[in-house]
């Protein structure tokens, strides 16, 4: 049906080889490969860094919000420009989640101007999104939380690879939170990662993600526990030995496939740089190196989305939304969100392109043509 997807796996013949070796070893619940991966995962962030492989993203979510007590009675701010696992997990611990709005039209990460407004005694944590793969103000953001008293959970499902003055996202606050899903840089199908600097943080993450265990299947499979307590309620939120495994070629493979999208990236700009009423978002970003996760653009004021969507279809060129409003949920419709207008315009004005790391040159000038048709502008 496409002539250009939206996304395509990064696969070769060594994720084939990975999962076969570990369907030949016959131990596929988490184990051995997870270790690995999980040592890896921490060694690509920077020293003092601990990893906790997880079943997806949301999870990894979820388990940091249970590791940093968010409960009953606690708020959460959460970006309003984001998928709905952020907002989802926070109503999971029973807290409220309160949405805060983006930078601006150009800069769609959350505001830190906007967290420290919406801070008040309620306040538990601030979860902020790394959108597109593109750093948030980390020096400012860490500031407010400091200042406030209040932990810090960073969503990189958009940005394994990217830096913020040098240092790897995922490592500024109390919790960083990965998702592999097939989508994704570092793809596993589904899979997710939770890093902290906490040693006290990483024995409560790992006991939340397994039941609550004191030793896992594979500690008895190889003889070196007989039994186990449980010291706390926990939950299954384990990834298995197969997706591990993915995932270590895949971390094998993210710097290169990271800079083929950044080449990618800079390709569509130049082309799209003479559509009048284009935004194309973080353009001034400064002291980051992003991730390149999706190619977002904000459409012409007034320029129906719908139709443009339909003409690239009819192009072979796939294309999404990145994110539809909170506000327009109907599971969300009487809480009483608050207002964010700047991220409604841009939810109501976005459009994501495809991009992934093999794209042809060919894939790339279809999508470059296709859409400066769909606009009028060919």
């Amino acid at each position: 049906m496409w002539k250009v997807q939206l996304f395509k796996l990064n696969f070769d013949e060594r994720e084939v080889a990975a999962v076969a070796d570990v369907v030949r070893g016959g131990w596929l619940t988490m184990g051995e490969q997870t270790q690995g991966f999980e040592a890896q995962f921490a060694d690509s962030l920077g020293a003092e860094v601990r990893a906790i492989a997880v079943s997806n993203g949301t999870a990894a979510l979820h388990l940091a919000l249970l590791a940093l007590d968010v409960g009953p009675g606690d708020e959460v701010i959460v970006p309003s420009l984001t998928f709905v696992a952020d907002i989802n997990t926070v109503l999971l611990t029973d807290a409220r989640p309160v949405l805060a709005d983006c930078v601006s039209l150009d800069d769609w990460n959350l505001d830190p101007g906007e967290i420290a407004r919406k801070i008040t005694p309620r306040t538990k944590a601030v979860m902020i999104v790394h959108y597109a793969g593109y750093p948030c103000a980390m020096d400012e953001i860490v500031a407010v939380c400091q200042r406030h008293g209040v932990a810090l959970i960073e969503d990189c499902a958009h940005a394994p690879g990217a830096r913020y003055r040098g240092q790897a996202v995922g490592t500024f606050g109390d919790c960083g939170c990965f998702s592999f899903f097939t989508n994704k840089n570092l793809s596993v199908g589904e899979g997710g990662m939770v890093t902290t600097r906490s040693a006290a943080l990483e024995e409560k993450l790992r006991l939340l993600r397994s039941h609550g265990m004191t030793s896992l299947t594979l500690d008895r499979h190889k003889g070196r526990a007989i039994s186990y307590d449980v010291r706390r309620a926990g939950l299954n939120y384990r990834i298995d030995e197969m997706r591990a495994a993915l995932g270590v070629v895949q971390l094998s493979k993210l710097d290169q496939a990271n800079a083929q999208r950044r080449r990618i990236v800079e390709r569509y700009i130049g082309a799209f740089a003479d559509i009048e009423g284009l935004g194309i978002p973080f353009r001034a970003a400064a002291d980051v190196e992003p991730a390149y996760h999706i190619f977002p653009v904000l459409l012409p004021s007034g320029c129906d989305r719908a139709v443009v969507i339909e003409r690239l279809r009819q192009a072979g060129v796939q294309s999404s939304i990145h994110y539809p409003a909170f506000q327009e949920f109907s599971a969300f419709a009487d809480m009483g969100l608050d207002p964010t207008p700047i991220a409604n315009e841009i939810s109501a004005r976005e459009l994501t392109l495809p991009l992934y790391p093999t794209m042809t040159d060919e894939e790339v000038a279809i999508v470059i043509d296709a859409f400066r048709q769909a606009l009028g502008r060919g």
